[in-house]
């Protein structure tokens, strides 16, 4: 029988969630066993119990990743949170984060202890701008260069012993992007709680 979490009331029980990228990795287990670790860890901290665990091997873009959405599935089945080591390892998707907690899916990252399900918001809500802001610089940079009649691409005779790899490029400018907004979102987080501390110790008026 389903046992959907009112909201407000604490979870007994957690899903683990992880996520590598590439193909590579998933057949490696290299970063799962970390994961994995990780998240037990966390879940013990909090007097949880870990009832199940799923994994995928793919970008956190895609919402449709089979053990993302069976994740899911149990964590409604339970009344679980869904925890994953870091955030974006769930999803790099503001608006699927903010759907989930409107659905009463408690969210929970290991390396954000501290983190609560309105801190979850703003964290991803950071994340999501820092990564549209780095486009938008790069885009900029760009066309500043190409203004200034500087040759972006073609042959300027170097010979690489391999072409370029425009992939590897793009994975490296978003990790760059999730570190920034990761490290700006454990400020915020810092921040909140010291406001929070600072309230509850105020004597009331």
């Amino acid at each position: 029988m389903p046992a959907e979490r009112r909201h407000g009331q604490a979870p007994r029980y957690a899903v683990g969630l992880y996520r590598v990228s590439t193909a590579e990795q998933g057949q490696s287990g290299l970063g799962l066993e970390a994961q994995r670790a990780s998240v037990q860890a966390f879940v013990a901290s909090q007097g949880w119990t870990l009832v199940t665990e799923f994994s995928d091997v793919a970008s956190g873009k895609d919402d449709r990743r089979p053990g993302f959405r069976a994740a899911l599935t149990r964590c409604r089945q339970l009344g679980a949170a869904l925890v994953a080591a870091r955030l974006d390892w769930i999803t790099r998707r503001a608006h699927t984060l903010s759907q989930l907690l409107e659905d009463g899916i408690s969210i929970r990252a290991a390396d954000m202890p501290g983190a609560d399900d309105l801190m979850i918001r703003v964290y991803a809500a950071i994340a999501q701008k820092e990564r549209e802001l780095i486009s938008e610089r790069t885009r900029a940079a760009l066309a500043a260069a190409k203004a200034r009649g500087t040759v972006l691409g073609g042959d300027r005779g170097y010979r690489p012993a391999a072409g370029p790899d425009a992939s590897a490029a793009a994975q490296a400018r978003r990790e760059a992007a999730e570190r920034a907004a990761h490290r700006l979102a454990l400020e915020v987080s810092g921040c909140a709680l010291k406001a929070l501390s600072v309230r509850r110790l105020s004597p009331e008026r």
